[in-house]
């Protein structure tokens, strides 16, 4: 069946000139970019939706955060709050946004803040003298210029075979990539083929200064609580639900199936803020609830008394993890 968004191709000849404009007038100095003296890492994406963004931020801070004084500077996407928020172990979802909380909750030792303006965002975490500030979602935001881009795109939803808003999901031209520093094609089967490596590293095409590197999402073998972990293969699914707010649960339920294990699934929207009588639904489940940790950043200051539990995830390169460390290192070690 054909897809209907095709029907507003025109309109994306439109947002084409558009972005592209404003992406020429920031190339030639028109528009300012604001530069740092210190490492400046962007992560971000061309295509809206999950790319995978959170976990390569979380992978970056465990390579890192031993070595330097880290910052991260997010969003806060759907955060009820304004302007610049400092995260700490206290903080709700709801003021801060999940991602930054959950950063804030595995790293308790690096500088996590939110702000929407980046260029001020910046300005703030700059006070606390970070060695590298790691920019979350910023590939658009050319207010403030990284001095190292990490470009993420999904395998199977791959920047080059998409379309520009609104007839597809590209927020500007795959012409941006070459923004990159690095790209990464993320959430790859673990056994994904040399052959097919090459297909991708054929169809994107990346250029001479550009690195092109392949990830997948690794899944724990446990869920966690407040209180407790359990092995996967001690549960059954007859005494979970599953609840996402993510933008695709389809490789968790794919991970839980594989694991012999099928809860019912309570699927809600990306960055979901759980009404009352949502909450109230959930309370009333007979059974455990299962979640991401995305989700349960959200879920698990609301839900009370509720057996609440979540299953992590971490983003692993399948290949030359020295090789994109070493990239990453000779920039920070420049600066």
């Amino acid at each position: 069946m054909p897809n209907p968004r095709k029907l507003l191709f025109p309109f994306s000849v439109l947002y084409h000139a558009v972005t592209g404009l404003r992406n020429e007038l920031y190339d030639r100095g028109v528009f300012r970019s604001e530069s740092y003296g210190l490492p400046v890492i962007g992560v971000g994406n061309l295509n809206m939706g999950g790319t995978g963004k959170s976990p390569m931020i979380e992978y970056l801070l465990r390579m890192f955060h031993k070595d330097y004084k880290l910052a991260t500077l997010s969003r806060g996407y759907k955060r009820k709050s304004k302007g610049f928020q400092l995260v700490d172990l206290n903080g709700l979802a709801s003021q801060v946004g999940d991602e930054p909380l959950q950063f804030k909750n595995k790293f308790p030792g690096v500088t996590v803040a939110v702000d929407a303006n980046r260029r001020e965002g910046v300005a703030e975490l700059l006070k606390f003298s970070p060695d590298v500030i790691l920019l979350d979602d910023a590939f658009q935001h050319r207010k403030v210029k990284a001095g190292f881009y990490i470009l993420l795109t999904a395998y199977g939803d791959l920047y080059k075979d998409d379309l520009l808003l609104p007839a597809g999901n590209l927020r500007e031209s795959s012409a941006g990539a070459e923004r990159a520093d690095i790209i990464v094609i993320t959430k790859c089967p673990e056994d994904l083929s040399s052959d097919e490596m090459q297909k991708i590293r054929n169809k994107l095409k990346p250029k001479a200064y550009q690195k092109l590197f392949f990830a997948t999402i690794s899944y724990s073998d446990r869920i966690f609580s407040t209180q407790e972990s359990r092995f996967l293969d001690e549960i059954s699914g007859s005494d979970y639900c599953l609840v996402t707010g993510i933008a695709n649960p389809r490789p968790v339920i794919a991970y839980l199936e594989k694991k012999g294990i099928n809860p019912q699934h309570f699927k809600f929207p990306d960055h979901h803020n759980f009404s009352d009588k949502e909450i109230q639904k959930l309370q009333a489940q007979p059974k455990k609830i299962l979640t991401t940790e995305k989700d349960f950043m959200r879920l698990k200051d609301r839900l009370h008394d509720k057996p609440l539990y979540y299953l992590p995830i971490e983003m692993k390169l399948l290949k030359q993890e020295n090789d994109f460390k070493k990239s990453i290192l000779n920039f920070i070690n420049k600066k």
